[in-house]
């Protein structure tokens, strides 16, 4: 009951923020359709929307990327001719107006991977001053059976008492001439 008041309320404010030319449930209106300006859709788009993203795995958006003005206009009825009269700066002109960047100015690396190695270098260090500081200042001493002597007595007190004598680490002493086996 809570959650169909919650969701009628919700329903109710997102009408409330649609343009009142919009039909209320339409996808178009909630999507991109009212943001596009007076750009041409030329396309279906990136899943049916109508929107501009400059994107290598889907190089056709749906929207051209500026709005049509007098020069733009010109030169796309210039364009509908032979393309032979076109100059360079005119065809570049075209393709930037349907376009914001060209494939291989997608493809270009932005850098950002040495931010995130930057990031990842000074969460490494806090996290290394940490566990010294810990060391210093929180852990106790190491008990006195991290010794070696404690450690070569308790090792033979293994071997004596003939612990795992199959398979574990008394398995390798050779009880007859009192040394490891090979």
């Amino acid at each position: 009951m809570a959650l169909r008041l919650i969701n009628s309320a919700l329903r109710r404010q997102l009408a409330a923020q649609l343009p009142h030319n919009a039909q209320v449930g339409s996808v178009a209106s909630v999507h991109t359709l009212d943001k596009i300006g007076k750009r041409e859709v030329v396309g279906f788009g990136w899943n049916g929307t109508a929107c501009y993203a400059d994107r290598v795995d889907y190089p056709m958006p749906a929207v051209r990327f500026r709005e049509a003005n007098n020069e733009i206009t010109a030169l796309r009825t210039k364009e509908q001719g032979d393309w032979k009269k076109l100059s360079p700066q005119e065809i570049k002109a075209l393709y930037r107006a349907s376009f914001c960047q060209t494939i291989a100015e997608v493809q270009a690396g932005t850098g950002e991977w040495k931010m995130h190695l930057g990031i990842g270098l000074i969460f490494t260090a806090a996290a290394i001053w940490i566990a010294v500081l810990m060391n210093l200042f929180v852990y106790d001493e190491l008990p006195v059976t991290f010794d070696e002597e404690h450690q070569k007595a308790q090792l033979k007190r293994m071997i004596d008492l003939e612990v795992n004598p199959v398979t574990g680490l008394t398995s390798k002493w050779d009880y007859e001439n009192n040394k490891w086996k090979n």
